[in-house]
């Protein structure tokens, strides 16, 4: 049986506030109680893609300590603006 829309929201929301780390669960826990319901088809999938790697590397990049790879570049530049992230 196939995830419906809302399902998928939701267990995305449950990874987004249960990482590994408080620093990225406060970082991504906020966004996606308030944004992920917006987002388009492929921006769930980009979303969910993010949500794959570890911690670690999620941290530098949301920090600006590291540059993150192509595919994440665009959804971290959004998650970063919901912060204002400088």
């Amino acid at each position: 049986m196939a995830e419906t829309p809302e399902n998928r929201i939701k267990r995305l929301q449950m990874r987004s506030w249960r990482r590994g780390t408080k620093e990225m669960d406060m970082i991504l826990g906020p966004y996606s109680n308030t944004e992920i319901a917006e987002l388009s088809a492929e921006g769930l999938e980009l979303y969910e893609a993010l949500l794959n790697e570890n911690d670690h590397d999620l941290y530098v990049w949301m920090s600006r300590q590291s540059v993150p790879p192509v595919e994440h570049v665009e959804i971290i530049e959004v998650i970063q603006n919901f912060h204002k992230i400088a």
